[in-house]
Order: structure tokens, then sequence, then C-alpha cells
């Protein structure tokens, strides 16, 4: 049995006998005549099936106690595929994802009356979508959009939400997951090592980025975590600055929050280092807190605690460390942000907030800064721990961390 058809039996647990799953790959999103967005898969039907094509629907169902999945894709176009490259024919599909119920996805809406024939015949009739909603104006999901169509075509059918379940899996990861984020770590610590001997005074942060970029290409990597966060001096301070347009002045210090990816699965990696390869006393002094604290959490973080007990930790620790260093004024003028977050097929990975508790198998992020803005310093040294049964595992540890190492390898 695949790791995909393993997915599908332990989602499929929550089902009663009837009941259904419906899980969207998502549809591209045109942008001019004959040119679509760039297309990202739904993360959780890539989880379920191992896919990574446009417009396809998979079923999971419960019959006679048995767990059936049944895929829907588009059929082949000969033509198409001379324009655009070909899609994936039915063995491939069933090749990659294990499901060997492959049909057309014209044949979807027949299939769906006669699975309600039955449910409705044994009086369950819920299916379950994933109706996940960030913000309440964004653009409706091919979920939601079908959630209308079964409300308006079979008023009966009860629609309850799957994503609570989804994310409680995707919160342990498996061996094989762990090993993508160490490589996409990996590539990512190669690319961060690029940007470094790039750097110099008088260059644009644009450059450094882009070499980030190029680096990662040469890794075979071609997809990014994120958005690459690339700011010299003040701009450092502002927590999600992406311009990454402005040139890089000497005697500052400079902050990338970067990831590459593997099999989709992202590494979300920060660290900061001087423009100029030296950093002045009073920039070393910053980041010493900075990397003390981190390292506090990497010797805390371990099954049984929540990622709130470690960000109150962090703010323990800036309350009786800052004012030893001139930084008077509240924490949270300085650090005003989480310590991390779940880390997986997203970087701001999904997760149940039912489960706050840190279990093994879990990647979370450890990403303690310091931003002062009146002084132009702003720092973060962000890593990627895996919970252990008994602490934690820093999968950046390759990733050089101290001010001797920064300076030493930028001497070269």
């Amino acid at each position: 049995m695949s790791i995909y058809q393993k997915r599908r039996q332990q989602l499929a647990e929550i089902l009663k006998e009837g009941e259904n799953i419906f899980v969207f790959a998502g549809r591209e999103v045109m942008c001019s005549e004959d040119e679509a967005y760039p297309f990202h898969i739904d993360r959780n039907f890539y989880y379920l099936t191992g896919l990574d094509r446009a417009d396809m629907v998979l079923n999971i169902r419960k019959i006679n106690d048995k767990v059936v999945s049944t895929i829907f894709i588009e059929p082949y176009d000969e033509l198409m595929a001379k324009w655009v490259g070909p899609k994936l024919k039915a063995d491939e599909v069933k090749a990659i994802s294990g499901i060997s119920n492959v049909h057309y996805i014209d044949e979807l809406r027949p299939f769906v009356n006669s699975l309600h024939s039955y449910a409705a015949c044994i009086g369950n009739t819920q299916i379950y979508l994933d109706l996940w909603r960030y913000q309440y104006d964004q653009n409706r999901s091919e979920a939601e959009k079908f959630a209308d169509y079964l409300k308006d075509t079979y008023p009966d059918v009860i629609i309850k939400d799957i994503r609570p379940r989804m994310a409680g899996m995707r919160m342990i990861k498996d061996a094989e997951e762990i090993e993508h984020i160490k490589k996409a770590i990996a590539t990512t610590k190669y690319g961060i090592e690029v940007m470094m001997r790039a750097m110099k005074p008088g260059i644009s942060e644009m450059v450094i980025d882009k070499a980030f970029d190029f680096a990662l290409a040469n890794k075979d990597c071609d997809l990014v975590a994120f958005k690459t966060i690339a700011a010299g001096g003040k701009r450092a301070t502002t927590l999600h600055y992406s311009d990454n347009d402005q040139i890089l002045e000497d005697g500052t210090l400079f902050l990338c929050d970067l990831g590459a990816t593997d099999a989709y699965y992202c590494a979300d990696i920060s660290r900061t280092f001087p423009v100029n390869g030296r950093f002045s006393e009073r920039q070393k002094e910053i980041y010493d807190i900075v990397l003390g604290v981190q390292r506090l959490v990497e010797e805390n973080a371990r099954p049984g605690i929540t990622i709130r007990d470690l960000q109150d930790l962090v703010v323990e620790y800036y309350k009786e460390n800052l004012p030893k260093h001139g930084l008077y004024k509240e924490v949270d003028e300085y650090y005003f942000h989480g310590i991390g977050h779940h880390l997986g097929l997203d970087t701001h990975d999904i997760s149940d907030p039912s489960k706050k508790v840190l279990e093994p198998g879990m990647v979370i992020t450890n990403e303690p800064g310091l931003y002062i803005a009146d002084e132009g310093i702003g720092i973060r040294i962000e890593d990627d721990l895996l919970i252990t049964e008994d602490g934690c595992e820093n999968l950046a540890k390759d990733i050089m961390h101290t001010t001797e190492e920064i300076e030493a390898f930028m001497k070269r």
C-alpha cells in the first residue's frame, strides 16, 4: 500500500457508511487571453494523491465498511498536448495515486447523483469538503462552489468541513516528509551561502534576492516556499518587507527570510549578516541576544508543551535581558511576532487549533527576532525544529549561526 493509500485510509476513519469526502485539485486562473497565472496544486489533494495537475477531483467514500477512492480527471487532448504539454493519462494517474477508479470529469455529476441515491436510502447524506477560508472576501474555492451546487440540487445533503481532520494528519510528519524538508533546508543553505558570497555594499537587494533563485535553480529547485524577504538596514525592521529593491549600504545588516522546496515541502529559514562582512560591536551585541533566546527555545521544545509556552519563554528572556543592553521599552516594541508556526507542505502549515500540544513528528519554526528601528537594526534567526520523543532536532543546524562563523565565511 502506497503512502497516499494509507493517508486516504486514515482520513476515511472519520466516515460512516454512505458518507463521502470530496477534495479538489484546483483550477488555473486566467490572466490574459491565452495565459494563466502560475498554478499551485491544492496541498490537501496532493497529500492524498501525489498528483500535481489542475482540474481533478478526488472522492473517498465508505461502502460496506470498505474505503473506496475514485478520481476524476480531464480527458487527454492530443492537440492541446502539442501546445502546452500532455495531461496525465488514466494509467499514469493510477500509477502515481494508487487509485484504480479513474473517470473523466464530465462523469462527476452523474456519479454524485448515484452516491446521493444510495446515501438517501440509508439515511446518511453527509459530505465532507475542505471549506477553509482565511479572509471573508477571498475568491470562492472549488469546494465552496461545489457546496453551493450540492445544496441547490440535494437540499437534504449535510455538508461538513474536513479541514480539521486533514490538519491533524498533516501536523505529524512521516519519515518521507521529513526527508523532503531536510532536502529543502539543504538547498536553502546552499542558496544562503551564494547570497553571502555575492554580498557587498552598493549592490541592490534585488540582486541578492535573485542570486538565491539562481542558486536554487542550480539544485533543480524551481519553486520557493514563499516570496523572499531580502531587507537591508532599517528595512529589516519591517517584518514582511518584500520590495527587495533598495541599495545595500556599508555598515548595515542584511536580513533574509526564505526557503526552498522539495516535492512541495518547505524550508523556512532566516539569517542576518553584515553587508560588508563585519559586525559592529553593537550589531554583534544585539545579534547575540537573539541567538541566545533561539538556543533557549531549542533547548525547551519538546512533546507536551505548546508554541505559546515557547513564546512566553522568549518574552520573559527579553524582559530580563533587553534592559541590560539599553533597550528599555516594552518587549513588544522590539519583538512583535510569534516564535514559530507549523511547517510542511505549506510554509505556515495547516494546524488543528484543538491540537495545541507539541507531539513527536511535528515540525515547527524557531524564529526569534529584535527590531530596533531607531538604530536601523533588524535581526531574525530562524531554524526548523523536528519534535522528537524527548526533545527536538534542529534540521537547520548546519546553516551557520554565530557572528564568528558568519564573518569567517564572508572573509573568503
